[in-house]
C-alpha cells in the first residue's frame, strides 16, 4: 500500500509519494494516523518535518543492515532439500565399465572429498546406479532420481543412446547433466540444452587425429565400427576429416555390441589392404579387436591400427606386446605433468589401477560444477552452469578449459603411440605423445553443430 503525505514548508505544499515502507510508522507517530491510512493529505509542521526525515534516514540505514544479515540465510534455501546431490549413471559391469564405472563412481567421491564434503554450506551426497547399457533403464533411473531422490546433477553416463535420453529428461526438469564417459557429439548440437555439459571428449574430438594419421602416409582407411550411435557417429566424424584431408575410406563393416569374436570382420579388414584399420568401438569391444588383431599379424601385413577412442586401461588389458604402435587420441594421460601424475597416483591407490581420460574428466567435472555452486549459494541448474561458463578452468586435467553456450568444454587433446614394450620404463608407462591437438582445432565449432541455444529469435 501507498501513502501520499503533504509537507507544509510556509513556501508552498509539496506531494511527495511512495513512503510505503515507513507511513505505518508515521502514523504511529501522528495525530493523523486515521487520515494517513486513508489516503488523505496531513499538513506537517518544521517539528514534524524534522521528525520524518530523522525517521526516514534511520530506516535508510537499519535496511540495508538488515538485508546484509538476511543474505546468507537466503543463499542457503537455495540449495534445494538442503543437500547437494550428485547421481553418478555408469556401467558398473558390462563393455563399458573399464573406462567409466567403479572408477567414475571413486573419482567423483575424491573430487567431494578434496572440496571437502560440502557446498554453498550444505553437505554434498552421492549415489550411483548400473545403467546395464539399456537406454529405458537409464533414462527411469534419471527420472527416479530427479522426482523422488533429489538429485541435482547427473554425472559420467557413457553410451551415446542413454546420453541423449537422459540430457531431454535434465532439459525438462531443470537438472544440471555432467556428461564425461558418452562421446556423441550431438549432445551439443542437435540435441544441446541449457543445462547439458559435455566435458571430456567427443567423436568428432577424437577423429581429429586422423589429419595427422593422412598427413604421414595413412591415407586410406577401413573401419571396424560398433553398432550403435557412438560408433556412427565415430566413423562419420573420422570420415569427413580423412576425405577433408586427402585420404579415402575405401570400406567398413558394423560389429554389435558386445562382440567376442572379431575373426570376420578382421578378415574384411585384411583384404582390404587398407594402411590403416580405425577402430570406431570402445570397452572390451575395442581389446577384444585389438587381441584379434594381433593374432591375425594385421601389422605383418603392413596395416596399422588406429583405435580412435581406446583408454589406458584397454593397453593395459591387451598388454604392450600386442598393443605396440597403436595410434589413439586421449584428452588425458597421467604421466604428461606433475599435477597429473600426483592425482593419478592417488587413484590407482583407490582402485589399483590409473585412471582414464573419462575417469579424470569426472572428477574434473564435478570439480567445477561444486566450485559453481558454492559461490552461487545455489543448486538451480540453469544458473550453475551460467557460472561454470563463466569460471576459468585449469587444473591437471584441463590447461587452459573453456565451456562453451553450447555446453562443450573445450580444451587440448593428444594424439599418442603405444610405446614397444623395451621403451617402457615404469608400470604404466605406455604412452609417447605425437601431437597436442589445440581444443579450438580439436572441437567442432559451435557454428557447425546446429545447436538451437545459439539461434537467435
Amino acid at each position: 500500500m501507498h501513502y501520499v503525505v503533504v509537507i507544509n514548508t510556509n513556501d508552498g505544499e509539496t506531494d511527495y509519494k511512495a513512503f510505503a515502507s515507513s507511513a505505518d510508522a508515521i502514523a504511529r507517530h501522528t495525530s493523523a494516523s486515521n487520515r494517513i491510512r486513508s489516503g488523505e493529505s496531513v499538513r506537517m509542521t518544521r517539528r514534524m518535518l524534522a521528525w520524518l526525515g530523522f525517521t526516514l534516514l534511520g530506516i535508510a540505514l537499519v535496511q540495508p543492515a538488515a538485508a546484509q544479515k538476511k543474505a546468507p540465510e537466503a543463499a542457503q534455501a537455495e540449495i534445494s532439500g538442503g543437500v547437494v546431490k550428485l547421481g553418478v549413471l555408469t556401467d558398473e559391469t558390462g563393455v563399458l565399465s573399464s573406462p567409466s564405472g567403479k572408477g567414475s563412481i571413486e573419482a567423483t567421491r575424491m573430487a567431494v572429498e578434496d572440496f571437502g564434503s560440502k557446498a554453498a554450506g550444505k553437505p554434498i551426497e552421492i549415489i550411483h546406479a548400473d545403467h546395464q547399457n539399456k537406454t529405458d533403464i537409464g533414462a527411469a533411473i534419471a527420472r527416479r532420481w530427479i522426482d523422488v531422490d533429489g538429485v541435482d546433477a547427473i554425472v559420467d553416463v557413457p553410451n551415446s543412446a542413454i546420453a541423449l535420453a537422459v540430457q531431454e529428461i535434465a532439459k525438462e526438469k531443470n537438472r544440471v547433466l555432467l556428461v564425461s564417459t558418452a562421446a556423441t557429439v550431438d549432445l551439443t548440437g542437435k540435441a544441446c540444452s541449457p543445462v547439458g555439459v559435455h566435458w571430456t571428449w567427443d567423436t568428432y574430438a577424437v577423429a581429429s587425429a586422423a589429419k595427422t594419421i593422412v598427413s604421414q602416409g595413412g591415407d586410406s582407411w577401413f573401419f571396424l565400427t560398433a553398432d550403435f550411435a557412438f560408433g556412427h557417429a565415430m566413423q562419420r566424424d573420422a570420415t569427413r576429416i580423412i576425405e577433408a584431408s586427402g585420404g579415402k575410406v575405401i570400406g567398413s563393416v558394423r560389429h554389435p555390441l558386445g562382440t567376442a569374436d572379431f575373426a570376420s570382420f578382421l578378415l574384411q579388414a585384411q583384404s582390404s589392404r587398407a594402411k590403416i584399420v580405425g577402430l570406431a568401438n570402445g570397452g572390451s569391444d575395442m581389446t577384444n579387436s585389438i587381441k584379434q588383431a594381433a593374432e591375425f599379424g594385421l601389422a605383418q601385413g603392413g596395416q596399422r591400427l588406429a583405435a580412435i577412442a581406446a583408454v589406458i586401461t584397454d593397453v593395459h588389458a591387451v598388454g604392450l606386446a600386442g598393443a605396440q604402435g597403436l595410434l589413439l587420441t586421449t584428452s588425458f594421460y597421467w604421466d604428461r605433468t606433475e599435477e597429473s601424475r600426483q592425482w593419478s597416483k592417488r587413484f590407482f591407490a583407490r582402485r589399483g589401477v590409473m585412471p582414464t581420460q573419462m575417469q579424470a574428466g569426472v572428477y574434473s567435472a564435478v570439480t567445477h560444477y561444486l566450485k559453481a555452486v558454492d559461490a552461487l549459494g545455489s543448486d538451480e541448474a540453469k544458473a550453475v552452469v551460467a557460472k561454470m561458463r563463466d569460471m576459468p578452468i585449469h587444473d591437471f586435467f584441463a590447461d587452459r578449459g573453456l565451456l562453451r553456450a553450447d555446453g562443450r568444454m573445450v580444451h587440448d587433446m593428444y594424439l599418442v603411440e603405444v610405446k614397444k614394450p623395451e621403451e617402457s620404463h615404469y608400470p604404466w608407462d605406455y604412452y609417447k605423445i605425437l601431437k597436442i591437438i589445440p581444443g579450438e582445432e580439436a572441437f567442432r565449432p559451435m557454428s557447425e553443430g546446429g545447436c538451437p541455444l545459439l539461434v537467435k529469435p
